[in-house]
């Protein structure tokens, strides 16, 4: 193989040689399928995450996780310089570069260097990062070959949280204005925040400062005990589903996304009523909140109560700042019907809607000084722009404002230190969560009476290919097949408060379906007719979901 790039091919057919024949494609969080098929599409993810750095000059990320999916399954996403996910222009040319042949692929990135004239002579540092997954070691030692066959520089973080590597990144490419980029700094810079917002006072009204923590047999689950050991009584957090690595639980019948689907407590957690419980999945990038009544009835408390929790606390402190900064909360299709009427009706912030994926809401919160994204499934944070951290800074040192302005900036000053604003992160949210719930003297049944959520269920149907769904209108409105989407609406016409959409996923020839109604009932049915049409109309695999007559 002749040309510039000969270590490139060298490298792939001795090492990584490509081992599967169908395309594998980059989609919302990335590539994620089984973890024995990986090997050389983490190699290439090297070499595109080297060509990225050198393009922006930056120090670019590698994440090897598959989040929420099970134990054998693994994934990896690019990280961008500023901790976003990778931009989506350069989604193509991952998708392009994992299914190209061995022979073809030194070429391929020949192309990739004059189309975007990169220069290939930049020092670029890689970031990589992994979840607890047997499978991760081995997959990271292929991203590695990959960066050093373009010369990169690798530096591996080991075992850490998807937002911890983003927010290495973030601190190495502004110079260590956000942080350091390691984790002792991370813990010190969040937990410091933490307890001076909270102060001496632990309890505080019907708040009691204690946690059930349920960590996914997962990252979270290992990284929670350094929080736990700086926190003391501060927070005092209860761990469970800490299962040692390799067991083949990890997600298993527990975790944020378990908790979310299936409305119940996860495997491990005592029911004891009225303990706020919090679970994460496996890269601790999510969290849910729920607790059980005295009853022994299950409440979930989703991204769309910690959205409206988070919103309506910023705007009563900017009320209290008295400055004029925009606040926004972004969400997605996903989110619960009466949320959204809530934020806009009784909280009176904008509310936005975007296609689901953390680029999306993340892009769009960017709009605003201050932009709230939260996603149902738990995944969210807030972004203060520039100009939003400079007024509050300039009230907080102004001798004409009173001292209630003042003081209202600087707890706001600390409570930004408690956000992780790369990207959603489990442990900085809940921590953010645990400090307004105490700010308020609320517990969960204060919280939860906000608002209360219609009747939701989300379902899969296996179809053979899930790019015969289009969606359009923030994926709220289906226009391929056609004439799925209007016996979608004459589906939800029958229900009262019925909503119901359809989307693919972004990784899995899966379609997903969410339907809300008056009733659990009802929303149980809609779900189940709209989850049997799509089967119908769009190439179901398997046994068709069963309708009820």
């Amino acid at each position: 193989m002749a040309g510039p790039y000969r270590t490139v091919y060298a490298f792939a057919r001795e090492m990584h040689p490509k081992t599967v024949k169908t395309d594998i494609q980059y989609g919302t969080a990335g590539f994620r399928t089984k973890a024995l098929n990986l090997g050389y599409v983490m190699y290439r993810m090297g070499l595109l995450s080297v060509l990225r750095a050198r393009y922006k000059k930056a120090t670019i990320g590698i994440m090897i996780t598959a989040s929420h999916n099970p134990e054998p399954d693994n994934g990896v996403k690019l990280v961008d310089p500023h901790g976003e996910m990778l931009e989506q222009s350069w989604e193509s040319l991952a998708t392009k570069i994992a299914n190209v042949s061995d022979d073809e692929l030194p070429n391929t990135v020949d192309e990739i260097v004059k189309q975007f004239d990169i220069d290939m002579e930049e020092k670029v540092f890689i970031f990589i990062g992994k979840d607890t997954r047997p499978s991760s070691p081995s997959l990271a030692k292929c991203a590695i070959d990959g960066i050093l066959a373009l010369a990169g520089k690798p530096m591996d973080y080991g075992i850490v949280t998807t937002p911890m590597l983003h927010y290495f990144v973030t601190c190495k490419n502004t110079n260590e204005e956000y942080g350091k980029p390691n984790e002792d700094a991370y813990y010190n810079k969040l937990i410091w925040a933490f307890k001076k917002f909270r102060g001496d006072n632990y309890t505080k009204g019907e708040y009691v400062n204690k946690v059930y923590y349920d960590g996914a047999n997962g990252v979270g689950a290992k990284k929670i005990k350094f929080f736990r050991e700086r926190l003391g009584k501060c927070l005092e957090i209860k761990l469970f589903n800490d299962e040692l690595i390799g067991t083949g639980k990890l997600n298993h019948l527990c975790g944020a996304d378990f908790v979310k689907v299936q409305q119940k407590l996860p495997e491990g957690i005592p029911s004891e009523p009225n303990v706020r419980c919090v679970s994460v999945d496996g890269d601790a990038d999510r969290v849910m909140y729920y607790y059980t009544d005295d009853d022994g009835k299950f409440h979930l408390l989703d991204g769309d109560k910690i959205a409206i929790l988070v919103a309506g606390y910023l705007k009563e402190l900017l009320q209290d700042i008295n400055i004029d900064l925009s606040l926004g909360l972004v969400q997605t299709a996903y989110a619960n019907g009466a949320s959204t009427e809530y934020i806009s009706n009784h909280l009176k912030v904008q509310v936005d809607c975007v296609p689901t994926g953390v680029k999306h809401l993340h892009h769009k919160a960017l709009s605003y000084d201050i932009g709230v994204y939260f996603e149902a499934n738990g995944h969210g944070t807030v972004i203060f722009s520039k100009n939003a951290k400079k007024q509050i800074s300039d009230k907080a040192k102004d001798t004409g404002a009173q001292e209630s302005e003042k003081t209202a900036a600087l707890r706001l000053l600390t409570l930004i230190d408690v956000i992780n604003e790369t990207v959603g992160d489990a442990i900085s949210d809940m921590l953010l969560v645990e400090s307004i719930l105490h700010a308020r003297g609320w517990g969960c049944k204060q919280w939860e009476e906000c608002y209360s959520d219609l009747p939701n269920r989300q379902l899969k149907v296996t179809v053979k290919d899930r790019n015969v769904i289009k969606t359009t209108n923030a994926e709220r409105t289906c226009v391929e097949p056609e004439g799925l989407q209007a016996a979608i609406d004459t589906l939800v016409a029958r229900y009262p408060k019925g909503r119901s959409f359809v989307r693919p996923s972004g990784t899995e020839d899966i379609v997903r379906v969410y339907a809300e109604a008056a009733t659990p009932e009802e929303c149980n049915k809609l779900a189940t007719e709209v989850a049997a049409k799509v089967f119908e109309m769009a190439g179901g695999v398997g046994s068709p979901p069963e309708v009820s007559q």
